[in-house]
């Protein structure tokens, strides 16, 4: 691919008109953001910016202090540039409205500013995961209305993961694109179409929980555990991080089905919608997998609020739709 740069990738969308101006520049500005939390985590020390804070999120979560420096980096970066309505952080009580001394645009930023960062203590693989959507009809009054948009109404959906690499997964609604971060500081193009394998014997899930889960769900992951003898007749593996950017990136790269349902402890269930399931379902849709709740499209789902929870399986096609059958 001759060492393609982001940059130069999104201007060749520019040029065929597949992407306007104002969303060249959002998607710059997210993933340089991106690149400034990335220098934070390789050169912080651990006693500063990998502990804990004395704040609470509107999650109910104790935050890190590296979940707050990550969040106002964002909207710090972001909010000056023009082309943005509002922004939603999963970290934030409600939407921050972009200053009036700042031109606005159509476009509407969502963001996990740090994914997994219960994680950080041990090393373990984080990430930022973004959404954008558009707003047609704009005023220059914006609402939490304005954001709840169905899934598929996302115009662009990616993640940074800060692994041993450094990688962007994005999406611009034509595919998954894949870059790496190299040592220049440049996202560079490695893969331009991401598919999924449509069949999977891996599974990712917290058995911890099992305890909790619908009979549905149950029974699912017992006739996984029987292996060969059960009523799959093929041997899982089960895989479980417990940072979804990390769960979700292998799945992408190599298949497999990940499910974080609802629960007798989360009725709704644990993730979020707007900030994580969205666009990682956008994401695996796009690569030729699938997403549910069990009974709805993930895409489908009309939110009812910012912060809203729900349960959710997605991955490997053929899985999926293995596991929807046992809601019938």
């Amino acid at each position: 691919m001759n060492n393609i740069t982001l940059s130069t990738f999104l201007q060749k969308q520019l040029d065929y008109s597949k992407i306007d101006r104002n969303l060249l520049l959002l998607l710059n500005t997210i993933t340089n953001s991106c690149k400034k939390i990335n220098s934070i985590i390789r050169n912080g020390n651990e006693s500063d910016i990998f502990s804990e804070s004395n704040t609470i999120n509107i999650q109910g979560e104790q935050q890190k202090k590296l979940d707050i420096i990550a969040n106002e980096l964002i909207i710090k970066d972001s909010e000056c540039i023009s082309c943005l309505a509002g922004i939603a952080s999963e970290e934030v009580e409600t939407i921050y409205e972009i200053p009036n001394s700042y031109t606005k645009g159509n476009y509407l930023l969502l963001f996990d500013p740090l994914d997994g960062s219960s994680n950080i203590d041990v090393n373990i693989s984080i990430g930022t995961i973004f959404s954008i959507l558009k707003i047609y009809d704009n005023d220059g009054y914006i609402t939490e209305n304005s954001f709840l948009q169905k899934g598929k109404k996302q115009i662009a959906a990616g993640y940074v993961i800060y692994g041993p690499q450094t990688n962007l997964v994005l999406s611009l609604g034509e595919g998954v694109l894949f870059f790496i971060l190299n040592h220049d500081n440049e996202w560079i193009l490695k893969e331009e179409k991401i598919i999924i394998p449509i069949n999977t014997s891996e599974f990712s899930i917290n058995a911890s929980n099992m305890k909790l889960w619908d009979s549905k769900i149950k029974q699912y992951i017992e006739d996984c555990l029987t292996g060969t003898d059960g009523p799959l007749n093929k041997k899982y593996n089960m895989r479980w991080v417990g940072s979804m950017v990390a769960d979700i990136h292998r799945i992408l790269r190599r298949g497999g089905v990940f499910l974080y349902p609802k629960d007798s402890n989360s009725i709704n269930g644990k993730l979020r919608l707007m900030y994580e399931v969205n666009p990682m379902s956008f994401l695996i849709e796009q690569a030729g997998g699938l997403a549910t709740n069990g009974t709805e499209s993930i895409l489908e789902i009309e939110p009812k609020k910012l912060h809203e929870r729900i349960g959710v399986i997605l991955g490997s096609k053929l899985e999926v739709e293995i596991i929807k059958k046992y809601y019938l």
